[in-house]
């Protein structure tokens, strides 16, 4: 890419806009066999040479290791960026079902602690009334 330099008072600035770089999407083989070949290095400067080479940040490095340390080599692979899916017509008319019936439940729920609160306040307030036994 060639270096830009700032336009001189006279001239005006080029309006073209730049591209940028896409950001690099590493298979998982692209991953593993740059890992063996970090196991493979020996000497002092070796792995260095190959993040150059390849164009790679030690993060990339220690990032990979521990993936593949934990076992997780599908967390290797790409992950798809944007937004998610839509959910399939069924799948959306149970989830909807599900809200409501959820919704329903809670709503339920709340009238019954409003009972259970009712009944022990009663049952208080019952408890401290005297009693009425005639007195002989």
């Amino acid at each position: 890419m060639a270096e830009k330099k700032p336009p001189t008072p006279n001239e005006t600035p080029d309006p073209q806009v730049e591209t940028k770089e896409p950001r690099h999407a590493f298979t998982t083989k692209y991953k593993l066999s740059i890992l063996a070949q970090a196991d493979e290095c020996e000497n002092a400067g070796d792995i260095g040479a190959l993040l150059r080479r390849e164009g790679l940040y030690s993060s990339h490095l220690s990032n990979w290791r521990r993936l593949r340390r934990d076992g997780t080599l599908q967390a290797l692979e790409p992950k798809q960026r944007g937004p998610k899916a839509a959910l399939p017509p069924a799948e959306r008319r149970e989830l909807e079902q599900l809200r409501r019936r959820n919704a329903t439940l809670e709503r339920e729920l709340e009238k019954a602690h409003t009972i259970i609160d009712v009944q022990k306040k009663l049952s208080v307030l019952l408890s401290t009334l005297p009693d009425d036994e005639p007195s002989s």
